[in-house]
Order: structure tokens, then sequence, then C-alpha cells
């Protein structure tokens, strides 16, 4: 399964319609250097929204292939693009500039319009992703037939877009296993949380088969956010599954560089890193200011110390436990 962090193009909806040059570039890397190699960028709405919409972000789109251009051996960088911005011109200068994909995003019901949109940016050498947002619209049968006529086309991936944040994990499941069964090519699934779902969402939608799921770092994202990066790295690992994802490093950059840096933009996450670790590890936070004494007198790391600590005693560790796996986390 694949992470497809969203932050720096569906999560800059919370700073305007785009990040700056440094967000984006210290996102970018920050991403790599946790695992997550999979990421969509640049304006909100889309390659061509800044004069198309007009959808004003803080670099226009040579500004924002420019940073792809220096970062696009490193990972799999791509952009959206609403069909109806598509053109020859707007595909080979991505391509130029070393976009591995393009995503085209179109309302569900509307596939057979983005079909040449699919074809041009095959044409062009690109993976070709696609998104049937407001997927819920549609019952998953006829949206299973968008997939099949998209697919035809050259599609590389088909993305359920849960645009409202409305549908509940028995639908994701429902929805992906239908287009499964109609389509070879990948499933992805992206979750909105206006419902507080997002999470189990993504998790359902794996379960029933789905090879990409959307995120964004913090939750960022239009109105409610999508699923939380860290959050869905976390509740896999606690599932036991290898998401690629670098957890420790993950919270950490979060703490100390990603969450300081939004507090420019009045955002903050709902869930910290912080509690985020404690409901991996299924530790009470009663526990949490001895942890935190421990882990400052020891100079080992917090996080891994809950969860380490965790592993042998849940109910009530004693420091003298605490203590005993510091002290084998300090070797």
């Amino acid at each position: 399964m694949h992470i497809f962090d969203c932050t720096l193009r569906d999560g800059a909806n919370v700073v305007g319609c785009g990040f700056n040059a440094e967000l984006t570039e210290m996102i970018i890397d920050n991403l790599i250097d946790c695992g997550i190699t999979t990421i969509e960028l640049g304006n909100a709405y889309g390659l061509g929204a800044y004069e198309a919409k007009p959808a004003i972000a803080p670099l226009d789109d040579a500004g924002y292939l420019e940073i792809v251009s220096r970062k696009a051996s490193k990972a799999e960088l791509g952009m959206f693009l609403l069909y109806q911005n598509a053109t020859p011109d707007r595909i080979k200068k991505a391509k130029e500039a070393g976009l591995s994909f393009l995503r085209i995003g179109a309302d569900a019901g509307k596939a057979a319009n983005a079909v040449a949109a699919v074809k041009m940016v095959k044409d062009a050498g690109l993976k070709c992703f696609y998104s049937a947002m407001k997927s819920y619209v549609l019952p998953a049968d006829a949206l299973s037939e968008e997939a099949v006529a998209l697919e035809r086309a050259g599609l590389d991936l088909f993305t359920i877009m849960d645009s409202a944040g409305t549908m509940l994990p028995n639908e994701v499941s429902d929805y992906i296993i239908a287009i499964k069964k109609a389509v070879k090519i990948p499933v992805g699934f992206h979750g909105h949380n206006n419902l507080g779902l997002s999470v189990g969402n993504a998790v359902a939608a794996l379960d029933a088969g789905a090879e990409y799921l959307d995120t964004g770092l913090m939750g960022m994202a239009r109105s409610a956010g999508n699923c939380p990066t860290e959050l869905l790295v976390g509740a896999l690992a606690r599932k036991g599954i290898d998401s690629g994802c670098d957890f420790y490093k993950l919270c950490s950059f979060i703490d100390n560089n990603l969450a300081p840096a939004m507090k420019t933009y009045n955002y903050t996450s709902t869930v910290a890193p912080k509690d985020l670790v404690l409901g991996y590890a299924g530790c009470h936070s009663t526990f949490s200011s001895l942890y935190k004494k421990v882990a400052e007198e020891t100079n080992v790391s917090l996080y891994k110390l809950i969860v380490e600590t965790s592993k042998l005693e849940k109910r009530a560790p004693t420091e003298e436990v605490i203590r005993a796996v510091a002290k084998e986390l300090a070797r």
C-alpha cells in the first residue's frame, strides 16, 4: 500500500491556495526523509488554476514546477489537474519539470468529460491518476462503470473521493470492493474528516483492497480536513501494517518544525503527536508527566520510552520499570 500525501495540494487550502516556496520545500524534504514518497503539490485548485480560476497562490505553476525539478529524483511528485484545465502545453511543462504523475479531477458522473484529459496525460508520457470527486453522489456500480471507461483510456489509478466526509466505513468498503471487481488498475481512497471518520474510513478502504490512501499532515485540507498522515501511520502500525513511514521521525518533524510553522496561520492539529503516541502505545495520559520526567533525566526519546514501556506494562507503569526501559534505550 502507498501513503499518498496531499498536504501540499489539498492542505494548501488552510493557507489560501498554496504554500510558499520555503514551506513547500521543507514539507517535501521531510516527507521523503520519513519514507513518504508519493506527494501531490502545487495550487490547491490544481495545475492551470492560477490563470483559469483565478486561484492566486504564493507561487504560480512555473514556481512550483521549478521546485519539482530539484526534487523529482527523490520522490514520485505530481499535481492535480481539473479536466477542464488540461491542455497539451500545461501537461508538456509538467513533464519537462520532472513530474511523475498528473491527477485528473472531475465530479462523479463526469468521467466521460475527463477521457480526453486522461489521454493527453498518457500521450505526454506521464502516469495518469484520477480523482472521482463527490463519489458518494453515484451508487457504487455506476462509479465502477466510470472507472472501467477511464481504465480503457489508459488510467493508472482511480481514487474515490469522499469530498464531504459523509461516507461510513461500510460504505467505503462497498465502493472499493465494487470498483476492484470492475478494474485491474489500483484503487485509492481520499477521505475528509467531517464526521470524524477519516482514519477509520482509510483503514476500511485498505482492508477492502485499496492500494493508495490519501492523507494530509496534521489533517490539513479543505473543510474539516483530510485523514491526518501521522494518525493513519500510527493506526496502521497499531494494526501491524508497515506503511513504509518512520513513525517517530514523522512525529518529531511535526513537533519541531511543522506545527510551529503552522502557528503563523493559526492552524493546529486536533490530535498532537504526544496524544497520538499515547493511543498507539495504549498508555493512559495520567502517566505522561512521569514519562516526561524520566525521558528528560535520561536523555532518551519520550515517544520511544512510552511505546517500549507500554509493551511491558500498560496498567500502572512504575518509575522503576520506566527507568529500566530508559536504560535499555540509552544503550
